[in-house]
């Protein structure tokens, strides 16, 4: 699946050098599916709500403040010239990758969408940087929303839902609420997948800036309030010590 999608994007020459992270991606996709978190949800430490969503929003919205004044610049370096995209995408990884170790060592934990998330932004971002072709990064949504919803709908097929594992304690459910919810979200993610895909292959670099920024987190959060008669429905209201 990501082989075709990459395969239809990259030019030939440029198929080996992926290669390695792709196959990197699968071990990461059987590595999510058995394992739950990077440690026990319940020994999470409490950290301050503002720092913490300041720590998991701030390196996107930095990334969009950042794109907004250097989108028209070209910075040589070396003799190669990058456009403003690139650059930000290249200060963007170590960013991300230093307020996701902060995250970590303040509260012990991190989900399995926040590893995946730091890896490929560190492989797809890198082979933009790499490449200096940013088509690279446009395709890391993509990529991780199928890689959520692959997962998923392994779980599902072994009639399991691993949503369950990482959302459980938040949000306790009747396990028919997990399966009914686990489809759901395995549908949205495959969804939020093919609109990133339509987004960069048609539009503008600053349309898909703000998509990114602001489209994909408004569809999640809509998305899940919407989910509220289905978590009254099948929710437990006193779930067992």
């Amino acid at each position: 699946m990501f082989a075709a999608l990459i395969a239809g994007s990259v030019p030939g020459e440029r198929l080996e050098a992926v290669r390695g992270g792709l196959m990197g991606l699968i071990a990461l996709g059987a590595v999510l599916v058995q394992i739950g978190r990077v440690e026990d949800p319940m020994a999470e430490k409490q950290i301050n709500p503002v720092l913490k969503l300041a720590l998991e929003l701030g390196p996107v919205l930095a990334f969009f403040v950042a794109y907004g004044r250097m989108k028209d610049q070209v910075f040589t370096v070396l003799g190669t010239d990058y456009s403003g995209f690139i650059v930000v995408t290249a200060l963007f990884i170590p960013v991300l990758i230093l307020t996701t170790g902060i995250l970590w060592a303040l509260t012990g934990t991190l989900s399995r969408m926040q590893i995946a998330t730091l890896v490929l932004v560190v492989v797809f971002g890198g082979l933009s940087v790499w490449f200096n072709d940013k088509q690279f990064f446009k395709m890391k949504p993509t990529i991780i929303y199928l890689l959520f919803a692959a997962i998923l709908g392994v779980g599902l097929l072994r009639g399991q839902s691993y949503l369950k594992v990482v959302m459980d304690q938040a949000f306790p459910m009747q396990p028919a609420g997990w399966m009914i919810l686990t489809r759901r979200v395995a549908l949205f993610f495959a969804g939020l997948a093919i609109a990133n895909e339509v987004v960069w292959r048609t539009m503008t670099d600053e349309t898909w800036v703000t998509f990114k920024t602001f489209g994909l987190t408004a569809a999640l959060f809509a998305f899940f309030m919407a989910q509220g008669r289905l978590m009254e429905k099948y929710g437990i209201k006193d779930p067992a010590p």
